[in-house]
């Protein structure tokens, strides 16, 4: 086999790895898609480059145009788009319109089209209408019809089903199936040939700023150098020198209108939280994207963009959570609709789904599927489960006989195929023209605009994402900041308010006291602060990557060298990389550090590695395993010591930060730990209020206690819906009056801001008139006492 068409059904929903793949087996790939729509089915390709953005774009108008018509998509020009379909109604209103092939199949389904094709003098091609790449696949393809219809296989129509032989046979078993009629498959052969098979996307494709009438280079210039009179005050040497290292980088590799879109984006709340590698960078700071200072803080640019990076970073902003929705749609209503999609999310079958969709199919009752999937969670992915269970004490009086290890075996078969779509949780895609006509665009089932690729095929294909996300924290500090103006007249400014010097914050934090504080709350870092002691902004960083799981089996050992215990340096090379963090791995990029200074690696290469070690590629990962090996032996370390470096990189297959990353988030908890500190009536107040916090609403309460607060109780007169706190005093708020419909809360606000307080229990039944339901909630929660 020489060549290769992918034709997902009414998309590309594989197309970028489809092409990598290809590419690495020496396939020639060619482009394409089945469409199926209301007026007919038909496979188009793609002959030249120039017809994929017209398939991409028919793609989109076949899932957002409720009246879509194939054929009148088809008619209309398109150059380079090879039509083949077996649809004779369709083939017939088309001739003379498209580039029409007719497609023959194997037995008699083919005789027809052929019939048709001679008698209008088409040219017709040799298909088999593959849906399975092997014949024992067939089992699997009727398992995942089943599936989708919800139905058994008992019960499952063989109308849902293709046939059995319906496969990617080879050349010589094609040929057999064609006897009659040779030239479909020559005209098969010579239609691949003719098929565009080089594909590469054109490089990145960069939002356009909005403003028209400047040039952006010299814009962004200017937002910088008034960020340095915002964040400094003056210009410094080294502010200086960073500030015009970055923007020439920035200028070259074309990031400018990034950058402007980025900032007009964070611009829409005063309170944001920058994060990821961007927080390195001092134009991102400069511009309000992130709060931490990168000179100060010694954050390497080079993390974030580099000369030699061959993938291109995106910029990760928090947002209060329950404004997140009013950004996106600004950034809709700014760049415009066809603009702007949000990435997706392939969800594919794991062990609980996998196990549960292939009992349901054997028609195993609902009971007895939850009593085995609810002991699955154990096992991550299906394989081997029969094995695993057998040892597992959960299972120990369950017996599971057939069917069951035959859906074992078939949902271990299942496992990493995608079964649907969803959102992504804040990527998002801007381009200067229209979505449509890089990658097709449907909608998602809340209606919001999604590309069909995630976020690693969309980054193959050249698309910058920004992800735009929400994060209750922020809410919290917003909130509890408008408390305090409003009960004590100080205007605290979230972006410039700085308290990493505060000493009462300091032992707030080292004394672990962090009970709804962001990210230091969980009882894993209170643990950790108590440990160690320490209350300051250099090691909290420290503190908020090593408590992830790439590194927090070196928590115990840092902690002992933190308090002075004598340690070996792994390697004279790795003492500059790892001594802020006690010659301990930490961050993601201690791992290119490592591999720069102890194997060789150049920057690219070093950068690849922790990205390989990311996404968990065995193939990959061995490959660079080797040559690190390779390049520390050219350097003279010993087998002992490799083998000791390279057991600290595996590690960092598991989730883990890097050090911009960390200073963000270590900054935000900074700033809500102050708050507790100074006004922990505010803040408590805010922290039940926006809800989702680590603990119960119960228990944060019962801190508020432990801060020397008094918990005042739902009061008609003086509750508003969420929890309110100033001085020394706590208030329940309406929200907590479990039953009670948001609207009667709302009404007795306005009812009591409008004509006052109600004096008594009559006063308040006729100004509000609650059903009898809600005034026994409100009567029993004592509000109405």
């Amino acid at each position: 086999m020489t060549h290769l068409a992918l034709t997902d059904n009414n998309g590309f929903y594989g197309l970028p790895n489809f092409l990598e793949t290809a590419r690495t087996h020496g396939i020639e790939p060619i482009v394409g898609v089945q469409v199926t729509a209301r007026d007919g089915e038909a496979v188009l390709l793609a002959r030249t480059p120039e017809a994929y953005p017209h398939l991409s774009e028919l793609v989109s108008r076949r899932h957002l145009e409720e009246t879509f018509s194939l054929t009148a998509a088809l008619a209309e020009n398109l150059p380079g788009v090879v039509v083949l379909s077996a649809d004779l109604e369709l083939l017939a209103q088309l001739q003379g319109q498209a580039e029409l092939y007719v497609e023959i199949r194997p037995g008699p389904a083919g005789k027809a089209p052929l019939r048709f094709a001679r008698e209008r003098q088409l040219p017709r091609v040799a298909t088999n209408a593959v849906y399975f790449a092997e014949p024992d696949d067939y089992s699997l393809h009727r398992l995942l019809r089943a599936i989708d219809l919800n139905s058994t296989l008992a019960d499952l129509p063989e109308d849902e089903v293709v046939q059995p032989g319906q496969w990617l046979k080879p050349t010589r078993q094609m040929a057999a199936h064609f006897p009659h009629c040779p030239e479909a498959l020559a005209e098969a052969i010579h239609l691949a040939r003719r098929c565009h098979t080089d594909w590469k996307f054109s490089g990145q494709v960069f939002p356009h700023y909005r403003d028209q009438e400047q040039d952006h280079f010299h814009l962004l210039r200017q937002r910088c150098l008034e960020g340095v009179n915002w964040r400094y005050g003056k210009m410094s040497p080294a502010v200086a020198e960073r500030l015009e290292e970055e923007l020439s980088l920035i200028q070259d590799k074309g990031f400018t209108d990034y950058f402007l879109v980025v900032a007009d984006i964070v611009h829409q709340s005063p309170i944001t939280c920058g994060r990821g590698s961007a927080a390195a960078s001092l134009v991102s700071y400069l511009l309000g994207i992130t709060h931490v200072d990168p000179v100060r803080h010694q954050l390497f640019f080079g993390r974030f963009l580099s000369a030699n990076r061959r993938d291109f970073p995106d910029i990760d902003v928090d947002f209060p959570w329950d404004e997140r929705d009013e950004v996106l749609d600004f950034v809709e209503r700014t760049y415009g609709g066809e603009r702007t999609a949000m990435v997706t999310n392939h969800v594919g079958f794991r062990s609980r789904s996998a196990v549960r969709e292939v009992a349901k199919v054997y028609g195993i009752p609902p009971a007895e599927i939850k009593q085995v999937t609810k002991r699955l969670s154990f096992f991550g992915r299906p394989t081997k489960i029969q094995q695993r269970m057998i040892r597992h004490p959960k299972f120990q009086n369950v017996h599971l006989e057939e069917p069951w290890p035959e859906i074992f075996r078939l949902a271990s078969r299942l496992n990493g195929i995608p079964r649907h779509l969803s959102v992504h949780c804040g990527g998002t895609i801007i381009v200067p023209d229209q979505v449509s006509r890089y990658v097709p665009v449907q909608r998602a089932p809340k209606g919001v605009r999604i590309i069909q690729w995630e976020k690693d095929q969309a980054e193959a294909a050249g698309l910058v994402k920004i992800d735009l996300l929400g994060n209750r924290s922020l809410a919290v500090i917003r909130d509890a900041l408008a408390a305090i103006r409003a009960n004590t007249g100080r205007n605290i400014s979230y972006a410039q308010f700085n308290p990493l010097d505060d000493p009462r914050t300091q032992r707030l934090i080292a004394r672990g006291e962090t009970m709804g504080v962001f990210y230091v709350e969980s009882p894993a870092m209170r643990q950790l602060q108590q440990m160690t002691g320490r209350g300051d902004y250099e090691h909290l960083v420290i503190h908020s990557s090593i408590i992830r799981p790439a590194a927090n089996q070196y928590i115990l050992e840092y902690v002992q060298r933190l308090k002075g215990a004598p340690y070996k340096s792994v390697h004279p090379l790795l003492d500059e990389a790892l001594t802020e963090t006690y010659g301990i791995m930490v961050y993601q990029e201690d791992v290119s550090q490592i591999a720069m200074k102890l194997a060789g690696f150049d920057a690219a290469d070093a950068d690849t590695l922790r990205k390989v070690l990311s996404k968990k590629s065995k193939e990959q990962l061995s490959d660079y395993r080797n040559r690190f090996y390779k390049g520390c032996r050219r350097r003279g370390v010993s087998s002992r010591v490799i083998d000791a470096v390279w057991e600290m990189i595996e590690s960092f297959g598991g989730y883990s930060f890097c050090k911009p990353h960390s200073a963000s988030y270590a900054l935000v908890s900074f700033k809500s730990a102050y708050l507790k500190a100074h006004y922990p009536a505010e803040f408590m107040a805010a922290v039940i209020s926006n809800g989702g916090g680590y603990y119960s609403t119960f228990a944060y309460i019962s801190e508020a206690r432990r801060l020397g607060l008094k918990v005042l109780g739902p009061d008609a007169n003086a509750s508003d819906i969420n929890y309110q706190g100033k001085d020394r005093t706590l208030r329940v708020g309406l929200m907590q009056l479990k039953g009670m419909p948001q609207d009667v809360l709302e009404t007795i606000i306005k009812e009591r801001r409008r004509n006052g307080p109600f004096h008594s229990l009559d006063a308040f039944c006729q100004r509000i008139a609650p059903e009898p339901t809600a005034a026994r909630i409100l009567v029993q929660s004592g509000t109405l006492d």
